[in-house]
């Protein structure tokens, strides 16, 4: 479908046309030493998923750190990109000093932990304030490292996700019936939600999302 026929679609039902699921799982790291890399990241602790090569001097090595959905990559003839130019790629933490602790055990140097005196200041070391973010707010505290390329990760604690984003872990469902069961809770809740609002809702199904995630995940029901 060409441009101008997904605007005239578009125009037509006010509908955006659905790409479908994209899932971010692999990155490449650029580094100069394929050997040394991988020493670097089975140090960290990182699964080990693959290390193939070919004779004409082809190689993929794959790392996944602990808890992550998404793997990193790197190796011989796979990137122009310069070694140590990957900069900044983020590790969510539930508990960053923790995790900073974890790290540095190993002989890693890594930052002390770190927050924005203005945003965007996590990019720029030396526009970092030295400590936590005020009142340990979520999403405001960092710390950083680099393998031995230079290539940079960034540690960011999150202890309570921004509305919208949901964790898979804490919201799944175990089988058809538990999820049946749910959606006859969060029916009966609208159904008073639509009592105290004195209409019916339209946006029902954003309110029958927002109730079943945060039933699920422990969190504070919508009214």
């Amino acid at each position: 479908m060409s441009s101008t026929e997904v605007e005239r679609e578009r125009s037509r039902d006010g509908r955006t046309p659905r790409v479908g699921d994209l899932k971010l799982e692999v990155v490449v790291i650029p580094v100069s030493d394929v050997d040394r890399a991988k020493a670097f990241y089975e140090g960290l602790g990182w699964r080990l998923d693959a290390d193939f090569a070919d004779e004409h001097g082809f190689r993929i090595v794959q790392f996944t750190p602990h808890g992550s959905a998404c793997s990193i990559q790197f190796g011989s003839q796979m990137t122009s990109a310069a070694p140590g130019s990957a900069t900044n790629t983020y590790l969510v933490v539930p508990d960053l000093q923790a995790a900073r602790s974890a790290i540095a055990a190993l002989g890693i140097a890594v930052s002390e932990v770190f927050h924005e005196g203005s945003i965007g200041d996590r990019f720029h070391p030396d526009d970092r304030v030295a400590g936590a973010a005020p009142n340990g707010a979520t999403y405001g505290s960092f710390a950083s490292f680099s393998d031995p390329d230079g290539n940079t990760w960034l540690l960011q604690e999150i202890t309570t996700r921004l509305p919208g984003r949901v964790d898979e872990a804490d919201t799944s469902f175990a089988s058809a019936g538990d999820l049946a069961k749910a959606l006859r809770r969060a029916a009966a809740a609208h159904g008073e939600h639509e009592t105290r609002i004195g209409r019916a809702d339209p946006d029902w199904p954003d309110w029958y999302a927002e109730y079943m995630v945060a039933e699920r995940a422990g969190g504070e029901l919508p009214l």
